[in-house]
């Protein structure tokens, strides 16, 4: 298994030292071209420079060395709001990575052919090229309210699996994770439907940005490709166009401009920072004055409006049973996740603690939904 340095953190941790390569080099009594070939997998450290360059950056070897592993689950989070990931989260989501792989046989046949976005940019104009042409494909208009019951479909289509889940509204780290197995080209998407609808939205659309580029997954620009994505599917050019002169007749008043955003995030069911956050970068890639308003008074507005949890919307009461949890995941989502686990429990003779892994819950939780599986 060959191994390399991990350039991302490589490069991230420079910086935050403010380092150069060159003065790296110094430190480490190495020349500026073997720092370079480290960078461009050409070359490898020896121990003992690996050692002092893992001390001199403060990294663990885990953060600095990546092996070229094919089989490695590649994963992303959608963290909740500043939330860290650390080597302990990555490490825990890759390990629930490696035990669906045998889950994999037992779902359905995948598509083979698939929509890929092969030049992602986060440019606006470029940007609004890729949104317009998937809202065609999902047969929506450019000013039609994104339901999110339209992407499932773009999901399932893309060799993606669904997973609903419960998560609760504070605890985790994360509102959503990706699993993507490389080497069975299945990916999974943990959806916590603990949450707000118009946050639940713009989640959907995020991974499915990650859906239609694979190969950045799990990497910031993937992260940052994802975020322009969703936002810009939520609430594309046509409409930011509409709420920017809708605000400027406003005349600067901060409640009024509020308050006709407010208005066009109701009509799409998307948060109002979506909103504003689209108006603003419309404005900018146009050469168009912005909207006078403080962006905290739209974060401290968002706050304190918020809509219903997923749950409440699809469950009464909620959380659901798990007979009732099973049957909206396929109904709803359209997954088979559960038809698969069914399957499995039922040939490989599977128990409770499986579930309670891949799907991070308690033991009394696991153990209620594998009844329900084993019937």
């Amino acid at each position: 298994m060959q191994k390399t340095i991990n350039t991302e953190t490589f490069r991230t941790a420079l910086a935050e030292h403010g380092l150069t390569q060159k003065q790296l080099a110094n430190a480490l009594g190495v020349s500026s071209q073997a720092v370079t070939n480290w960078l461009k997998g050409k070359d490898f450290p020896r121990p003992a420079t690996l050692l002092k360059l893992a001390a001199t950056l403060r990294l663990t070897f885990e953060q600095l060395v990546q092996a070229d592993d094919p089989g490695k689950p590649i994963v992303a989070f959608r963290k909740k709001g500043n939330a860290k990931t650390t080597d302990i989260h990555i490490s825990k989501a890759q390990g629930i990575g490696r035990l669906l792989k045998p889950l994999v046989p037992y779902l359905p046949e995948m598509r083979a052919l698939r929509t890929l976005i092969t030049s992602p940019s986060i440019d606006y104009h470029k940007l609004q090229v890729a949104v317009s042409q998937t809202r065609a494909r999902l047969g929506i208009g450019e000013k039609a309210e994104l339901e999110y019951k339209y992407l499932i479909n773009e999901f399932n289509d893309s060799g993606a699996i669904l997973v609903p889940v419960m998560w609760g509204t504070k605890q985790r780290h994360e509102n959503a994770l990706h699993i993507r197995l490389p080497q069975e080209d299945v990916t999974f998407i943990f959806l916590n439907l603990d949450t707000r609808i118009e946050d639940f939205k713009f989640w959907m659309a995020h991974e499915l940005a990650h859906v239609y580029t694979p190969d950045l997954a799990g990497t910031e620009k993937g992260e940052d490709f994802a975020d322009a994505f969703a936002g810009a599917l939520l609430f594309p050019k046509a409409c930011a166009e509409a709420a920017y002169r809708d605000a400027l007749n406003a005349n600067g008043i901060d409640s009024a401009i509020l308050n006709v955003l407010q208005q066009h995030s109701y009509e799409y069911l998307i948060s109002l920072n979506t909103v504003y956050q689209q108006v603003k970068q419309y404005a900018k890639a146009n050469n168009l004055p912005p909207i006078m308003i403080e962006e905290k008074k739209i974060h401290q507005a968002r706050n304190s409006n918020q809509g219903e949890l997923i749950t409440e919307i699809l469950f009464d009461p909620a959380p659901p049973a798990p007979d009732h949890y099973i049957a909206a995941s396929k109904r709803i989502f359209q997954s088979d996740f559960f038809q698969a686990l069914r399957r499995m429990i039922h040939e490989e003779d599977t128990g409770s603690s499986y579930l309670q892994q891949i799907l991070d819950l308690s033991v009394h939780d696991a153990r209620a939904l594998y009844e329900e599986l084993r019937h």
